[in-house]
This record gives structure tokens, sequence and C-alpha cells, in this order.
């Protein structure tokens, strides 16, 4: 799996600042405030509570620094590590106060990218002995889509498009509006910079034929049967990229990657997988006195 590269802090501080704003509302941490002493001084530790990939750990840390920026955070368990119940990702020292402010921020992030790297490298490991790639699509939580699209990468998973202005996706619906396939391809490439890739969906093998006979540069395969895809696979023969789309599952996913496709798009990685639990234990900081 090649490196992971972190999301710099200036992506993701708004993100995690809006989330702290969200949860404390007009008059903040009502709780804490009325329970914890100012100035007392804890230690947290992240802690897994089943088996997956850690996902997320720069927004987690951000939810107790924009709270407390002397908050010292350190990971034991980086984005990409596997881990299981009982496995300490990070520990967290310092006011008291902001880790039971910033726990829910921290942990929704955190728990939820982590699922998302979690299923993606379920699926990774399944097509593991072909040489498909599983990636994610748009159906991604408005405005996490960077950080959802990065948890994919750390789970094994490559990005298909961020949004609609960085290649061209002719769909169904384009198709129809256009006329016909021939039609939309030609209407793409006309406008399509030098740099622009267009892919096609096709759902029959005739539409494939036409497509290639066009020049596409990648034909999205949807909700074609295993004898379908190889047959496509074998008609395009390398002319283009394949992508196997549609109620893929995991179990699935290996007979697809059989077929001979260079990618298989799932989207329930980013808008429906379970999150991975994992828990903040917090007790006094015994080296604090």
């Amino acid at each position: 799996m090649p490196p992971i590269h972190p999301l710099p802090d200036l992506m993701l501080e708004p993100l995690v600042r809006a989330a702290l704003l969200e949860d404390l509302g007009r008059a903040g941490d009502l709780t804490t405030d009325a329970i914890v002493p100012p100035g007392l001084i804890a230690e947290g530790r992240l802690v897994a509570r089943q088996s997956g990939v850690v996902a997320g750990l720069a927004l987690a840390r951000l939810a107790f620094q924009l709270l407390a920026p002397e908050m010292r955070f350190a990971v034991a368990c980086p984005d990409g590590s596997a881990v299981g119940p009982g496995s300490v990702i990070a520990t967290i020292e310092g006011p008291a106060a902001a880790l039971l402010t910033g726990e829910r921020t921290a942990l929704n992030f955190l728990c939820r990218l982590s699922g998302v790297a979690s299923a993606t490298r379920s699926v990774a490991q399944a097509i593991a002995h072909t040489p498909a790639r599983v990636t994610c699509t748009r159906k991604t939580t408005p405005g996490l889509r960077a950080v959802e699209k990065y948890a994919v990468r750390v789970g094994g998973g490559s990005n298909h498009r961020f949004g609609l202005d960085d290649a061209m996706l002719i769909k169904d619906n384009h198709v129809a509006l256009a006329g016909g396939v021939t039609q939309a391809l030609a209407l793409a490439r006309g406008r399509a910079g030098h740099l622009v890739k267009i892919e096609l969906e096709v759902d029959t093998l005739a539409q494939l034929d036409e497509a290639l006979a066009a020049g596409v540069d990648v034909v999205l395969l949807d909700n074609m049967s295993v004898a379908q895809l190889a047959e496509a696979v074998r008609r395009v023969a390398g002319r283009a990229i394949t992508e196997a789309s549609g109620r893929v599952t995991l179990e699935t996913a290996r007979q697809i990657a059989e077929a001979g496709v260079d990618l298989i798009a799932i989207g329930w990685l980013t808008h429906s997988s379970p999150i991975l639990d994992i828990g903040l234990d917090i007790g006094l900081d015994p080296g604090a006195g």
C-alpha cells in the first residue's frame, strides 16, 4: 500500500470547529462547567473496542486542541494501523474540562472515519489476489467528502471523482438527454480539457461497443453479471479502464475482481459503513500533582 499522506490541519480545522460549535450551542458545556473544577488536569486514552483500521486521528486531536491548545496528544497507533479490542490508539493529557467537552466531537470523527477505513480494508483484502482496486464514489456525507475519501485511502482504496469538476462521468440520464452514447461522447469530447478524462456508464454490451468505437477513456459497467463483466473486459482489451459498479458487496467483490475489471466502485464505503467502536477512558493525571 502506498504511503498515507495526512491532510493538513488547514483543511481539517474548519470541520472540527463547526462540529464543536454545534455541540457547544449557546451556553457551552453546562455539565462539565458545573462539575469539573478549573485547572484540573486529566489523562485520557482512546481505546478500540473492536477490531478495525484507524483513521481520523488528526481531527480527534484538533477537537481537543481547539479547546485547549496546550493539550498533549500522543499517537500510539497512527492512521492505517490495524487495531483490536483494548488497543490504545492515543493518549491525551491536559485540562480535564477540555477532555470532556471535546470527547463527543473527537469520537464522532474518529469512529466514523475508522469505520470507513475498516470497511475499505476488508474489501481491499478480499480482492488482493487480483490487480483490481476498490474505489469510492461521491456518495459521501455532505461537508465531509475530503475526510471520508481520505479514510478510503487509509483503508487501502482509491478515490473516484472528488466533485463534478475534476472529470466527466456520462451517466444514463446524460445519454438519454443527448440522444445516445455516441452523441453524448462527442459533446463531452468537444468541451473536455486536455487533462480531463471522460467516463461513460454502460448497462449493456451493445452500449459498450458503441462507447469503445467513440474512444471513451473509462467505462463504468453498471449492474452487470460476473459473466457480462468478463465479456466486457474481453471486448475492451485494454483500450479503456474498466470499472464495475452496482450492488457490490464484500461477498461479491472477489468474483467481480476475478472477472478482470480494473476498478470496483462501492458507494456504501462512505454512505453506510458502520462506525468502528472507539471509546475515551479518562482519569486523573497521576503526574499532575
